[in-house]
């Protein structure tokens, strides 16, 4: 069994790190409310001549997002930059452009097309599709997409996944998304490509906006990556040879994760390294 270190916040390491990449909804918020601590600790770093990165599989662009966190009450001087799995996706999409494409996905994800002239159209006209997520989040489950997911791989179509995310947690409540339908794609045996955490696009954003704002690269060792996903945050900073640090508490996805034994376990399960635990962001 792995040995894992339980720290009672940031503090307890910052000194180690020059930048974080720090998820939002999990760590930060709920998607209804701030976590306490959350902002402070934040802030706290940034005061200490840090660089922080919301670094988040939010399917929209990164410009939207900090209007966001204002109306959670997240004060834009607790962060630096926020990069999104939309920003990585549109590149994504670009890069198929101007190839039709057939949308699985709420309006609420309209953002994240601005300016990008898709031709949106049924399935069997399409060459590829792009998957922002459920398109009635509240209502519907993964195994709902079925019948037009086994259509889709029966035309091998490569699906563009705009948010890895299998589930968040909003307000207590489970809520699927796009990585639910592309896990069941990929089961059919059809082609997803992601842009967000775990997969590297999005990493390159982030670093690059590092470099950019310290003057120079800066080396991995000197970055820390805080997430409640094992399976995205924490195996994308296992990947990128980042250091890692687990939020293990109620808020996150993992919500009831249980005592030490427990949260040993599922890292140990999950293949997963981190250089501490914590079951909430604070200082």
């Amino acid at each position: 069994m792995t040995n894992v270190t339980f720290i009672d916040g940031l503090g307890s390491l910052a000194e180690r790190y020059d930048a974080l990449l720090c998820d939002a909804w999990g760590v930060i918020h709920n998607g209804v409310e701030l976590f306490p601590g959350a902002a402070d600790a934040m802030t706290r770093f940034r005061d200490g001549g840090g660089t922080i990165v919301i670094l988040t599989n939010a399917p929209r662009p990164s410009s939207i997002i900090p209007a966001q966190l204002d109306r959670l009450g997240l004060p834009r001087r607790a962060y630096d930059v926020v990069v999104t799995s939309g920003d990585a996706t549109r590149a994504e999409i670009e890069r198929r452009l101007p190839a039709p494409a057939f949308r699985i996905g709420p309006s609420k994800d309209d953002p994240l097309f601005d300016g990008l002239m898709i031709d949106f159209v049924p399935l069997e006209k399409a060459k590829f599709i792009i998957c922002t997520g459920l398109e009635n989040d509240q209502r519907e489950a993964p195994e709902d997409y079925n019948d037009v997911l086994a259509r889709a791989a029966a035309l091998s179509l490569p699906m563009i996944c705009a948010n890895p995310d299998i589930v968040v947690n909003w307000g207590g409540r489970m809520i699927w998304c796009a990585g639910a339908l592309a896990e069941i794609y990929a089961g059919l045996g059809g082609e997803v490509v992601y842009g967000g955490k775990p997969h590297a696009p999005i990493y390159r954003l982030a670093r690059a906006f590092v470099a950019n704002k310290i003057g120079n690269p800066v080396d991995k060792t000197r970055i820390l990556a805080i997430g409640d996903g094992l399976n995205t945050d924490i195996a994308g900073a296992n990947k990128e040879d980042i250091d890692a640090l687990f939020v293990a508490g109620d808020g996150g996805i993992h919500e009831g994760a249980g005592d030490a034994q427990s949260i040993t376990a599922r890292l140990d399960e999950a293949g997963a390294h981190v250089v501490g635990v914590t079951q909430a962001l604070k200082w």
